[in-house]
């Protein structure tokens, strides 16, 4: 009976100490919070309270364990030892990602909210989440390998592990030569800024904004809202447009085939209209002009200019409706048609007279 009162006091103990600490802890990084609102970081470090909990009750289990005198306890003593442990250091491992995330996250958030643009934040965005990304996995595997270590036949085995580690990383290295590519140019793609997250891109035909970067992959949302995975390996050796690069204002046309008799001197007049009253259009340039024949029509080109690739979409949309809906209506025999006709019958060749 002595022996299960201590046990019970011992988790119990464990457990109030833990939400003591936990609560302290809230409690200061609340009050930091409110003392410098303008700093997010002591707001994001308050996320980490599940993985500061689990830390703390872990370690003092761990520490306070031997003081048990349950016999079932005692039987098993090495093993309730070892699980701790790896609990203990998953849970170490959690709790420092948790605080490199909120640290980061606040980095980041004051960089954009002193930042007024947006190709920069979109860089910082991608470099931020591909750096949190490597860090995670860095602190996975270093704890995976501590807790492999945890195991006595592992730590037998780690001389020989080492000293067969040039072979296998080379075995290894040509295995996985094409992840390792995409890894490299992951990082090449983060910090050499080529694409970020939120550009406009042209990939393989497709138009689509970035939606996420990884180490390996590259997702593109498409406007009808498909998503697009591609290997970065792709954007680092072959050619790709990225509207958003060196700034989001854009220049487009809009091709219209007419007839020949189409009056081109009004068409411009009322694409002036017509851009006039487009809220899409920026108001840098605009044209219109004949840019090639054909048989049958000739090929009228109007450009027009827009602060961004949505804009710009918009605008054109609005030209290509409007410019055919006046040509239908004011001037009908403007737009292509068939000329359709009996063909003439070939000339007969008279006989030469003997």
């Amino acid at each position: 009976m002595d022996s299960l009162l201590r046990l019970l006091a011992v988790i119990g103990g464990s457990i109030l100490l833990t939400l003591a600490a936990g609560w302290l802890i809230d409690l200061l990084l609340r009050r930091a919070d409110a003392r410098h609102p303008e700093t997010p970081l002591w707001n994001m470090l308050r996320r980490c309270g599940p993985s500061v909990r689990v830390l703390l009750l872990t370690a003092i289990l761990r520490g306070a364990y031997r003081q048990i005198a349950w016999q079932p306890l005692r039987n098993h003593e090495a093993t309730v030892g070892r699980v701790l442990t790896l609990v203990l250091i998953g849970a170490s491992a959690w709790f420092v990602v948790r605080v490199t995330s909120a640290v980061v996250e606040s980095s980041y958030a004051r960089y954009a909210l002193g930042t007024r643009d947006p190709s920069r934040v979109r860089r910082v965005r991608t470099q931020v989440t591909l750096i949190m990304r490597i860090v995670t996995a860095v602190v996975g595997v270093v704890a995976a390998a501590a807790m492999l270590l945890t195991f006595p036949a592992f730590r037998a085995v780690g001389t020989s592990v080492l000293a067969s580690a040039g072979i296998i990383g080379i075995v290894a290295g040509v295995a996985a030569q094409s992840t390792l590519g995409n890894l490299f140019a992951g990082f090449q793609i983060a910090f050499g800024d080529m694409v970020r997250i939120g550009d406009t891109v042209v990939v393989a035909g497709e138009w689509g904004v970035v939606e996420d970067v990884t180490l390996t992959f590259l997702a593109v949302r498409t406007w009808d809202e498909r998503r697009i995975t591609m290997p970065v390996s792709y954007f680092t050796g072959r050619p790709f447009e990225n509207w958003s690069r060196g700034g989001i204002q854009m220049t487009g046309t809009v091709f219209l085939h007419c007839d020949h008799t189409t009056p081109v001197a009004l068409m411009r007049e009322k694409l002036k209209e017509i851009l006039d009253g487009c809220e899409a259009w920026d108001g840098r340039g605009w044209d219109l002009a004949v840019t090639d024949t054909t048989p049958s029509t000739i090929v009228v080109r109007a450009i027009v200019t827009a602060r961004d690739p949505d804009d710009l979409w918009t605008a054109r949309c609005t030209v290509r409706e409007q410019l055919v809906g006046w040509l239908a209506e004011k001037h009908p025999y403007a737009l292509p048609r068939v000329a359709t006709s009996t063909a003439a019958p070939a000339p007969r060749e008279e006989s030469p007279g003997y």
